[in-house]
């Protein structure tokens, strides 16, 4: 039997699954199923191709045998419209990356904040005060939330297109974050604490504004595993710096992801969590 079983109506609903497009490098498979190994939970956890125009569609086919999902690219605002709840993660972002599957209706959550939380406490400089995030896209507003929730109140926002970081100054401006922005090509950036670089793997980022990035950087958090080392990652080793992959915010996250199919709640730890965290980890680096 289960040591940590679900509730109410999810009791008997056992199935969960990734949906994104791309999917097929998702290793959220791998490390659910390490989880609910431990856990001693019968549950499937698979993956699905699904792009946000089919989105609305295969959610409605699902039936009361399906207990949640985890979204990726592109869906998290699509399931942000289809939460009937939403927890304050979700609110302030925007984002949805998780569906805890309710007679209600779908409940949405963010534990994407939680995992850079969770990875830069276990990996990150000690103290932080100041910040700086590549990139203005959905991942850059949960990587802001994540730094004002670790006390940050200043961060420097680097895009391609300033202006597109308006949204972030807005939301920066509600949490009491000092937020600036500046382009890819500028110099003379001020030293900061940490980096957060939330650029696709590919994205196509010259030598010089990374090396300009690295300069004065800090600690590096890539959101990227699938690319790794990625072109900002390279210039962090060659200005000796240190950076790490987004494994440990896709296990922290999904850490967050799997209290909530098994209790409904996030700050619930599981059953002998520390023990189920070895396992999830000893999955990702073996996948």
């Amino acid at each position: 039997m289960p040591r940590q079983p679900g509730f109410g109506v999810l009791s008997a609903a056992r199935r969960l699954a990734v949906w994104g497009d791309p999917i097929e490098h998702s290793r959220s498979p791998g490390l659910h199923a390490a989880a609910y190994g431990m856990l001693g939970l019968d549950w499937e956890y698979g993956r699905r191709r699904v792009g946000e125009e089919s989105f609305d569609e295969a959610l409605r086919g699902l039936d009361s045998s399906w207990r949640g999902l985890s979204l990726t690219f592109p869906l998290k605002s699509a399931a942000f419209a289809a939460s009937v709840s939403r927890d304050r993660r979700a609110e302030l972002t925007g984002a949805v990356n998780t569906l805890l599957l309710t007679a209600d209706g779908p409940a949405g959550f963010n534990t994407d904040i939680g995992g850079i939380v969770g990875t830069l406490r276990e990996s990150g400089p000690a103290q932080l005060r100041s910040a700086r995030i590549v990139g203005a896209g959905a991942t850059a507003t949960s990587a802001l939330v994540a730094l004002a929730e670790l006390g940050v109140r200043r961060v420097e926002v680097v895009a391609r297109r300033p202006e597109a970081a308006q949204p972030l100054r807005d939301l920066g401006e509600h949490l009491d974050v000092a937020v600036t922005t500046a382009g890819l090509e500028t110099s003379g950036l001020a030293d900061v604490d940490v980096t957060i670089a939330t650029l696709p793997g590919d994205a196509a980022v010259d030598d010089g504004s990374a090396d300009r990035l690295a300069a004065s950087g800090g600690f590096l958090l890539d959101v990227v595993y699938g690319h790794w080392p990625t072109r900002l990652a390279a210039a962090w080793d060659r200005a000796g710096g240190e950076a790490t992959s987004g494994l440990g915010m896709l296990l922290h996250q999904a850490v967050l992801q799997i209290r909530i199919f098994v209790s409904g709640d996030p700050l619930r730890p599981l059953d002998d969590e520390r023990a189920v965290l070895d396992a999830m980890r000893r999955a990702v680096m073996e996948d």
